[in-house]
């Protein structure tokens, strides 16, 4: 015969572990898969030292060393990427835009793109530069 006893005792805390261990995958599988999030086309960026500001909205321009130019990862001209900038500013007017050009890319063409941006009227204009100690660094310069 099994005797129980009288005064037995419920256990009424909460086992963590498991809920420990979920976290843990989530913020591995996020930590992979961010850098993967905004990758375009592999370019040598000139080095800065300055602060990053990260908006909530943005559109990436590349421009290639042998001039060609990308709104995010799509081939565009400059007449094109008028088009598309007004378009993106029509739905957001605080779209911000970010520049990456190759440092060997003429600085002609760097300023031919920055006046196409400027033209639609969008006042975010960020320059991407690949800082010294780290991979890539995004800085927004505020209207003038």
């Amino acid at each position: 015969m099994i005797v129980e006893p009288r005064n037995r005792r419920f256990l009424s805390e909460i086992n963590v572990v498991p809920l420990v261990d979920v976290v843990l995958v989530l913020l591995v599988i996020f930590m992979v898969t961010t850098p993967m999030l905004h990758r375009g086309i592999d370019i040598t960026l000139p080095r800065s030292q300055s602060n990053t500001v990260v908006p909530m909205e943005r559109l990436v321009i590349t421009i290639e060393p042998d001039k060609r130019v990308y709104l995010d990862k799509d081939l565009v001209t400059l007449l094109d990427l008028r088009k598309r900038l007004d378009e993106a500013k029509a739905l957001n007017p605080l779209v911000s835009v970010y520049l990456r050009a190759d440092r060997r890319v003429p600085y002609g063409r760097i300023v031919q793109v920055m006046d196409e941006v400027k033209r639609v009227g969008i006042e975010r204009l960020g320059m991407v530069t690949n800082p010294q100690g780290r991979v890539v660094e995004e800085k927004v310069l505020e209207p003038l």
